[in-house]
């Protein structure tokens, strides 16, 4: 190699400011601070009326009561900690299972094909009867069914979009030296091609958790998950909304706060995902 070549600077990867990532991140960690530390935050007992039904706010219930006269604030904040916990745990575990999945599928044609098809016919299933399917027919139902509804709906769909952009990956001839020294599967997967990942990993976190936040406030809605009295914020509007009129911050307040942790966390997701992956910077 000439001396020009090496004396080349290697490009740098894009910095993006400090202060517009911390903006981005900022609302969506508050607020996942703020419901998981809201059942410490409660000025009231979660069942406990405390008020005249659909009462308007002041007083005793800064945003009114429930249909039960129960302090719409109080169950706010006791409702979004199972909530968040829920789409964490999908989010996790769709984003784990299709990004390995992935990965080893633009390595072996036969797996890749297998997932291919896998997927398409899942993703043939309506999301709302595959989650009645799956969630009623778990025994008990409950949170988990909803869980495990939500992780069996997310993968086919999270597996596509890994494997589309680790295809270009494998490709590569970083992969085909690595494969021609002797490197077995599992390294060409995890060691060569899911660091080149990130960003796309990341956006797909970013992207499940929305998704689930999604899911589980439908499954909420649909009375599939979380049963009264629990606090949840779905289950709190389709309780209540036959007294929107009466007090309107008995069904928007939990509206609200649905849309703004999805949007909120996606924000992060896609303010922390790194712009090129490790082998796009140092070329080979």
């Amino acid at each position: 190699m000439s001396a020009d070549a090496l004396a080349t600077p290697r490009p740098r990867r894009p910095r993006r400011p400090r202060a517009r990532i911390l903006v981005r991140v900022a609302p969506g960690l508050l607020l996942t601070l703020l419901a998981l530390a809201g059942p410490l935050l409660a000025p009231h007992p979660l069942d406990k009326p405390v008020t005249a039904p659909y009462a308007e706010p002041g007083g005793p219930a800064a945003l009114g009561g429930d249909q039960l006269g129960r302090d719409v604030l109080s169950r706010m904040l006791h409702g979004g900690s199972e909530l968040i916990g829920s789409a964490l745990v999908v989010a996790l575990l769709v984003t784990t299972l299709a990004t390995v999945l992935g990965c080893f599928a633009v390595l072996r044609p036969t797996l890749g094909r297998l997932v291919e098809r896998g997927a398409d016919l899942a993703i043939l299933l309506p999301p709302v009867l595959g989650m009645m399917l799956l969630a009623l027919a778990w025994p008990g139902g409950g949170r988990l069914a909803v869980i495990v509804a939500a992780v069996a709906l997310g993968v086919p769909y999270a597996v596509r979009v890994v494997a589309s952009a680790a295809a270009p990956v494998a490709a590569c001839g970083f992969i085909e030296a690595a494969t021609a020294s002797g490197e077995r599967l599992w390294h060409l997967a995890l060691r060569e091609i899911l660091p080149n990942l990130r960003a796309t990993v990341l956006a797909l976190f970013g992207l499940r958790f929305v998704a689930a936040v999604y899911v589980i406030a439908m499954a909420g809605f649909l009375q599939l998950g979380t049963q009264p009295p629990e606090a949840d914020w779905a289950l709190m509007i389709r309780e209540n909304a036959a007294g929107a009129l009466l007090n309107p911050w008995v069904v928007l307040a939990p509206g609200a706060a649905i849309g703004l942790l999805a949007v909120s966390v996606n924000l992060a997701a896609d303010a922390l995902a790194p712009t090129a992956g490790r082998h796009a910077v140092t070329a080979r």
